[in-house]
């Protein structure tokens, strides 16, 4: 890009805004997104806001500033940033009552440049003495001391542990004078309700980084007046501000021991809002009750291990208890929700003390809290149809299955159950409480105890012989209730019947049929031995699939079941059976085959494929050795039907990979019975794959290996297919991005590596491939995706692990020997490559697969790691481009030495975590 004219810059932002035609804002877009990157942003934009034209140039001019501060630092030469930073100051003063958008952006900017200048010292304390007593210019100092705090933490800033703890020192240094700062304000500004809103924001912000120094603050007078506005008649924005406010102040003092005197201010101040609560009910203003049940849930949350430690006493008061219970009251049902992680938790600390007498203190809360979500569970009485699953409502019932599944051993399964029972059989309640107290008997039928047990056996009873006159609803949640409790049908194989016929009538109607195919898959499931008698009718039901009104999900479900029982009959039937139940599907198919595509286009066999794929996934029966897999003649039956749906779908990725999938599991479902389709099954592979490469093909082919990769006669057939399939892998993947772009290919492929590691690693280890691969897995290690870069660790750790485990076969010295080759080629490169990348690339979550790679290099070869790493370690920057210290050269000798002497994988695990926090 050559040097633009702001006059250019600018007509490209109007045309971003303004252009009537959208391929001219996607032409501008595009430009100013290269302007952007390049080293001219920096000059345009101070330009742009040096002009001060409109507030469409100013607002792109200071978000290019805080991108290129954030992103690009490094571009410019240290002795500039006193310069810029003396420039954003200037340009946030005059800009100041253009646009509050615009104060942010710069905000932001002159934040993320404090951070990663270290020759700025004492920021804050400049920038109050600087403002603080103009109060033109209190707005914007404010709005900078709110996102200053909330950039310590940022993503985008990458300014290391070290730069970090210097800075947050610093600012717990300066955070009393912010705090006077802040009060003075609302002094000065009396009731000035925007100003007040900006007081808070920028207060909460300080407390969410945790710096405010507890005693000082109990005995603020800020805190005073932000319970005095929630107890106070105020608008809604400014009702939320002081709320967010609290509750990040509540969430601060997490670690109640450490900071008594504002908790206890803090626990009193919350108390005395019950009151201001309802008023907002009786007031139905919807926005401060859900401020309310925030902070209340928040409150409670800060001090749950203070309440079971010491329940009703002090801090552990449970009045606290009591003020969710009320907000579980509340006829709204988004007000309850808000409480549930806090009852969870609750839950998970009460599970783990085990204490019955503590038990005995928080059942009644428990019981009372299950009345209000079951009633909060009920429809509308004027609700027609089945219950919907898919919206907010829907949602929300699920969310409260949970947790009735995860708070019920508190009172107890059985006796909630029967209580829930006996409502239903005492009296006569109108059809939406009926329906909502089956829903939570089906939450907590299979936490139950279905030994002996009467009440339950009633229930099923009762429950099959609803008449279909019953509400619609009502007869689907009865139906929910029944699949949940095939465990009991299990133990009573009397009730077998009955059920079946209960459910085969909801199967026949449209809105029950997904429902009731569900809940006959369950029965499938837990009863497979009893169901074997009724597997005639599982096949007849199979046949006429699409006779009834299924979802996709139901209707594999059903399969699935039916799989299941058939996988229990004798030997001798399961050949027959299955082919029975696979030829609707493979009818299908012959039919899709048949037909002319008219319109260029074949029809979608994924359906066919998707429940082929179900049958055989299922139908595991137990073979004995020497027996002949009963499923293997069916299999190979089907095998041409699938083949040629390959070949007529090839270029399809979506059909492909349901191909590969059904294939997968037919495989997987005979073993080494599948011989027979070895040959022609990789063939196929690999000429498609050269053409279209599927990443599902190198899947397939791992499957392959983990089957055959033992078999001495199939070894060279399968390193064959790895290098045919190899080639058109690595030309995709050495184009630019290629790793990036082909993420699932990265996968597949060193899945596929790393089963012929596991089944027959000398035949790898000599072939000429394994140079490319290994070339390849460096490379990839810096790809930033969760399954792609576990594979490609799993192989690298796997490759290495084994010239390290003596399994006492005879093959061990030579892989030995041949990992000892690889690792003198590779092994400089590869620990190198992985100190940058953990540094550099990749999230956290991925360090344990590091550490298990350098843990197997050094077990390997010690003293040639240990020359590695300090290599390796040698290359990392020392400092930042803002002039700050990265890493000490104390910091760097203590980690190779605790990642050297380290016994065992999990204290390299933890020298890596701790060390690559100095980079981020």
């Amino acid at each position: 890009m050559e040097k633009p004219t702001v006059a250019l810059v600018y007509q490209a932002v109007q045309a971003l805004y303004h252009d009537p035609d959208p391929a001219g804002k996607e032409r501008a877009s595009v430009w100013l997104g290269e302007l952007q990157r390049s080293m001219y942003a920096w000059e345009m934009a101070d330009q742009l806001l040096q002009l001060k034209q409109d507030v469409e140039s100013c607002y792109f001019a200071a978000q290019t500033m805080k991108m290129k501060i954030q992103m690009s630092f490094f571009e410019l030469p240290p002795e500039t940033h006193i310069a810029l930073r003396d420039s954003l100051l200037s340009h946030i003063q005059s800009l100041k009552d253009l646009s509050p958008i615009i104060v942010t952006q710069l905000a932001l900017a002159i934040a993320d440049l404090a951070l990663q200048m270290a020759s700025w010292k004492g920021c804050v304390h400049t920038l109050i003495e600087k403002y603080s007593n103009d109060v033109s210019s209190m707005t914007f100092l404010i709005e900078i001391l709110t996102v200053l705090p909330e950039e310590v933490h940022s993503r985008s800033l990458r300014i290391g542990a070290n730069r970090r703890t210097e800075i947050i020192e610093d600012l717990a240094y300066y955070s009393s004078t912010v705090v006077t700062l802040l009060m003075t304000c609302v002094e000065k500004s009396g009731s000035n309700e925007k100003m007040l809103i900006k007081v808070f924001r920028c207060l909460g912000s300080w407390f969410n980084l945790g710096v405010l120094d507890s005693n000082f603050m109990a005995n603020n007078q800020l805190l005073m007046v932000l319970f005095q506005v929630l107890r106070d008649e105020t608008s809604t924005n400014l009702h939320e501000a002081a709320s967010d406010c609290v509750c990040s102040a509540l969430y601060a003092i997490e670690n109640v021991d450490t900071h008594m005197p504002l908790a206890l201010q803090l626990f009193q101040g919350v108390l005395t809002l019950e009151t201001a609560y309802h008023m907002a009910v009786a007031r139905e203003d919807l926005d401060k009750v859900l401020n309310y049940c925030r902070i209340f849930t928040e409150l409670c949350e800060t001090f749950l291990e203070t309440t079971v430690r010491s329940p009703g006493q002090g801090m552990g008061d449970l009045r606290t208890l009591e003020l969710l219970l009320i907000c579980a009251g509340h006829p709204q049902y988004e007000v309850v929700e808000i409480s549930f992680n806090f009852w969870y938790r609750l839950g998970e600390n009460l599970y783990k003390t085990n204490d019955p007498a503590l038990h005995g203190i928080f059942r009644p809360y428990i019981q009372r809290l299950l009345h209000g979500l079951a009633r909060h569970c009920q429809l509308d009485p004027d609700h027609e149809g089945i219950p919907e699953d898919t919206d907010d409502f829907g949602e929300f019932r699920m969310r409260v299955s949970d947790l009735v599944k995860d708070v019920i051993f508190l009172v107890g399964s059985m006796e909630c159950f029967s209580q829930l029972y006996s409502t239903l059989k005492e009296g006569n309640p109108p059809w939406e409480v009926t329906e909502a107290v089956l829903f939570i008997m089906a939450a907590i039928a299979k936490s139950v105890d279905p030994e002996n047990n009467p009440t339950l056996t009633e229930v099923l009873e009762q429950v099959v012989l609803l008449p279909e006159t019953v509400h619609i609803a009502v007869r689907y949640t009865s139906i929910e209730l029944v699949g949940e409790m095939s465990e009991v049908v299990d133990r009573n194989p009397r009730f077998l019947d009955p059920v079946l016929n209960y459910l085969m009538k909801g199967l026949r109607e449209k809105t029950l049929a997904s429902v009731a195919a569900k809940a006959i898959h369950n029965i499938c499931s837990v009863c497979r031995d009893h169901m074997a008698q009724h597997f005639q009718g599982l096949l007849d039901i199979a046949r006429a699939l699409d006779s009834f009104a299924l979802t996709t999900e139901a209707a594999v479900g059903l399969l699935k079941g039916t799989a299941l029982v058939l996988a229990r009959l004798p030997l001798e039937k399961i050949a027959e059976c299955l082919s029975d139940l696979c030829a609707v599907q493979v009818m299908a198919l012959k039919k899709l085959l048949s037909q002319d595509p008219g319109n260029g286009k074949a029809a979608d066999p994924t359906v066919w494929l998707d429940r082929l794929a179900v049958i055989f996934r299922h139908t595991n029966p137990i073979v004995e050795n020497g027996q002949t897999h009963p499923c293997q003649k069916v299999i190979q039956e089907i095998w041409p039907v699938l083949s040629e749906t390959l070949n007529t779908h090839q270029a399809d990725n979506r059909i492909v990979e349901r191909c590969c999938r059904c294939l997968r599991f037919a495989v997987r479902c005979v073993g080494k019975g599948s011989a027979s389709l070895l040959q022609p099954l990789v063939t196929q592979m690999v000429s498609v794959y050269q053409v279209y490469p599927h990443s599902c093909f190198l899947y397939l082919g791992s499957i392959l290996v983990d089957e055959y990769g033992m078999e001495e006669g199939c070894r060279q057939g399968l390193l064959d297919m790895l290098q045919a399939l190899c080639m058109p892998t690595f030309q995709l993947l050495e184009q630019t991005n290629g790793l990036r772009n082909h993420p699932d290919t990265v996968d597949d492929l060193f899945r596929l590596a790393t089963r012929f590691v596991q089944r027959s690693p000398v035949t790898l280890l000599s072939s000429g491939i394994i140079v490319h691969i290994i070339q390849c897995a460096i490379a990839a290690t810096t790809l930033d995706h969760r399954d792609a870069n576990c594979s490609v660790m799993k192989f690298v750790r796997d490759l290495i692990h084994t010239g390290v485990s003596n399994d006492h076969e005879d093959d061990f010295e030579l892989r030995k020997q041949l990992i000892g080759q690889a690792m003198g080629q590779h092994g400089q490169q590869l620990v190198t490559q992985l100190m940058h990348t953990c540094c550099f690339c990749l999230p956290p979550y991925t360090l344990p697969d590091v550490a298990e790679v350098l843990w197997e290099i050094m077990v390997f070869d010690r003293p040639t790691f240990c020359r590695w790493l300090e290599n390796a370690l040698k290359g990392l920057p020392k400092e930042t481009s803002g002039g700050a210290v990265t890493v000490t050269h104390k910091q760097l000798t203590d980690f190779h030495k605790q990642v050297t002497s380290a016994e065992e994988c999990k204290q390299v695990c933890w020298a890596i975590r701790e060390f690559t926090r100095l980079f981020r």
